[in-house]
């Protein structure tokens, strides 16, 4: 399988959407949504925003399955 390096993220607050590009190497713990500025956090046994609100998780988890937490 290809590893995805853009997931696209929705806010859980409000709904908005924007696609994104992910590290490689590093896990993103914040993203502030651009439409109500609520800021995101991974949820309890994620390891990033993208692997809590993305369609696709990070890319350290799509190949091996964990990543740096």
């Amino acid at each position: 399988m290809q590893v995805q390096l853009q997931s696209t993220l929705t806010c859980p607050s409000c709904g908005f959407q924007k696609t994104e590009t992910m590290h490689t190497d590093s896990c993103q713990f914040f993203y502030e949504c651009e439409n109500c500025k609520k800021i995101l956090k991974p949820l309890p046994g994620d390891c990033c925003v993208f692997c809590s609100y993305g369609d696709f998780k990070c890319p350290p988890i799509q190949q091996e399955g964990k990543c740096c937490s």
